[in-house]
């Protein structure tokens, strides 16, 4: 059976993962992606710590499955070459600093002279057509200018980061989504285009009521909750016999709730009739809550108890704890690869699953300028000679990690 993207052929300026995700979630579908690194230092991801054998861990979980085209930018060859492959190309991806593509003229009015049906995909911090398009950025700082900065922490403490890469990995399906629309929308009109994706745009996508709520209450200033939610109860982390626990319950699991506490006298008290006038004398049912998961003497019988009253909670594990879960193991949620120089190493998993395509290939990143022969040679048909004249011209770069 053919891969989903088996036969598309993706030129991928990326770098780090706002950009290189997009392309690390095509390849997986089978699309071809020639990654084109920048020399001396190819992608600047394979700097990233954590690293043994001078091989990136980093860098493998956002780039196995492509081939690295490694160039010197400053070489006029390496400007024709590059164009050179755009006519034989779907998709181009980037997420360069501004101008970078411009000034060399690989930007997308110059390019789609080359290819019409090219489709095109630039993500950057702000936007391309953008009044701070001038602008460079990552992860925290789009966390910081969202709006996620200032909901996440205690409630009367400093902002907080979000401890991951999470607005990074966010913009990157995102602009998977977005190629894939694209892709449909030229099977149907044969036309290519341009995609412009702001990581501020789509991290402030994933706002909710804190967007809204303004525009129904003028008086409502959406800010960090700490632990718990300023709207709703229960619904936070509460300390448990043997750790912390997450409690997710709205008004058709409150009943709930105080029955599996054997507390029904809560549930008609006017006082907690409803979620809001809960979140309101929340002080006053911590404790509560609490109290009762202390008497049941571990965060296991307590999950138990709420799952036979069909109220959501979870432990709140650590990335390491989670990792060997069951859950994570059987649905593939955590995968182990094995890459040739870092040897077994654990990666998320694909997050879709097809029935389409209902396994995975086994892919391997690149070394760097791994591939520079190959893609010449069958994409472009260069011979031998001719590469070997841009190797010694230093128009080509490869290194053995």
């Amino acid at each position: 059976m053919p891969m989903m993207l088996e036969g598309i052929r993706v030129l991928d300026f990326t770098q780090y993962v706002a950009g290189s995700g997009v392309t690390r979630l095509m390849a997986e579908l089978g699309a071809e992606i020639i990654k084109v690194e920048i020399a001396p230092v190819g992608d600047p991801a394979r700097l990233i710590p954590l690293i043994k054998n001078g091989r990136s861990a980093y860098f493998v979980q956002q780039n196995r499955g492509k081939q690295s085209l490694c160039v010197d930018f400053s070489k006029p060859e390496t400007l024709d070459l590059l164009r050179e492959l755009v006519p034989h190309c779907d998709v181009v991806v980037e997420n360069f600093g501004p101008g970078v593509l411009e000034k060399r003229q690989l930007d997308y009015p110059h390019l789609r002279r080359l290819n019409e049906r090219l489709i095109m995909l630039s993500v950057s911090a702000y936007g391309r057509e953008s009044p701070l398009s001038h602008k460079t950025g990552y992860d925290w700082i789009i966390q910081a200018f969202a709006g996620f900065m200032h909901m996440t922490g205690p409630r009367d403490g400093p902002p907080h980061p979000i401890g991951l890469a999470l607005l990074d990995v966010n913009a990157s399906v995102h602009g998977f989504a977005a190629v894939g629309m694209a892709l449909f929308h030229r099977g149907r009109t044969g036309e290519g285009q341009y995609i412009d994706l702001s990581m501020v745009d789509a991290a402030f996508h994933m706002h909710d009521l804190n967007v809204a709520g303004p525009s129904v209450d003028p008086d409502f200033k959406p800010h960090r909750m700490g632990s718990h939610h300023d709207l709703i109860f229960p619904f936070g982390v509460f300390k448990g016999p043997t750790g912390y626990l997450c409690v997710a319950a709205l008004q058709l699991q409150w009943k709930n709730l105080c029955e599996c506490m054997g507390r029904p006298d809560l549930v008609d008290d006017p006082r907690y009739d409803d979620g809001l006038k809960r979140a309101q004398h929340r002080d006053e049912l911590i404790p509560v809550v609490e109290n009762w998961m202390a008497s049941l003497g571990s965060n296991e019988a307590v999950l138990e108890a709420l799952d036979r009253h069909r109220v959501p909670a979870t432990a709140v594990m650590s990335p390491a704890e989670a990792r060997n879960h069951p859950y994570f193991k059987a649905r593939g949620t955590v995968r182990t690869v094995e890459d040739r120089l870092l040897g077994a190493v654990d990666i998320p998993g694909y997050p879709f699953r097809f029935s389409a395509q209902p396994s995975l290939p086994d892919l391997q990143a690149p070394l760097l300028g791994e591939h520079n022969a190959t893609v010449l040679s069958r994409v472009l048909g260069y011979a031998p000679e001719r590469i070997e004249g841009l190797v010694g011209g230093g128009v080509l770069v490869s290194r053995d990690c």
